[in-house]
């Protein structure tokens, strides 16, 4: 039986007792976008309890802590962003190929999972699971600086960028999507993701 939320969404509701009627996908789904909405450090698991309609102690039934919940959200983001590039990374084509189909890829996960990645932008790196995410990342974007990096060297992409910001630059304009994208108002993800990938191509390409 799924949890039965209020309709408003800041609008909590009562804690329940006894055992929890919903899964652990439900659960995260909803603490996610607590998360998202009041921060993670201003979030306490009296306010996940106060949200999700159970008390919390039906919490720890699913989960041990609140870092746990957030390593689980941050994993799910982190996860799907690194099989994007671990795909590309394992195919033959040139730099500035890769670098489209990571940019590609980008976009579709991060309109598919965009809760969990919106969290993940958001780190302050308070914890050492943020930390570690933050890490994450950090190895990510050096990937994008080494593409950059040997598409200059041969002769794919400009040399009077500079290769340390261009890679910033290109993801910074992904993740600007989770501020603003709605599917009703923006168009298809595919049409998204093309057009980051013409706009930002367009002016690199030697």
């Amino acid at each position: 039986m799924p949890i039965e939320l209020n309709s408003s969404a800041d609008v909590a509701v009562a804690p329940r007792r006894g055992r929890p009627g919903y899964d652990r996908e439900t659960l995260l789904s909803v603490c996610v976008d607590v998360f998202n909405r009041h921060g993670y450090d201003a979030t306490s698991m009296g306010t996940l309890s106060k949200h999700l309609g159970i008390s919390k102690s039906a919490i720890y039934h699913h989960v041990e802590s609140k870092e746990a919940i957030l390593e689980q959200a941050l994993d799910r983001a982190l996860d799907a962003l690194e099989a994007v590039f671990e795909r590309v990374l394992a195919g033959g084509s040139g730099p500035v190929n890769k670098l489209e189909q990571i940019l590609d890829g980008s976009v579709h996960v991060l309109v598919d999972q965009m809760p969990y990645v919106t969290l993940l932008l958001r780190l302050r790196g308070n914890s050492e699971v943020e930390l570690a995410a933050l890490q994450r990342r950090r190895t990510l974007t050096r990937t994008v600086e080494e593409l950059v990096r040997q598409a200059q060297e041969e002769g794919e992409l400009r040399t009077d960028i500079s290769g340390r910001s261009a890679p910033r630059l290109m993801l910074g304009m992904v993740n600007s999507i989770v501020d603003w994208y709605q599917p009703e108002r923006s168009g298809a993800v595919d049409q998204l993701a093309d057009t980051v990938v013409k706009m930002v191509f367009s002016g690199l390409r030697a």
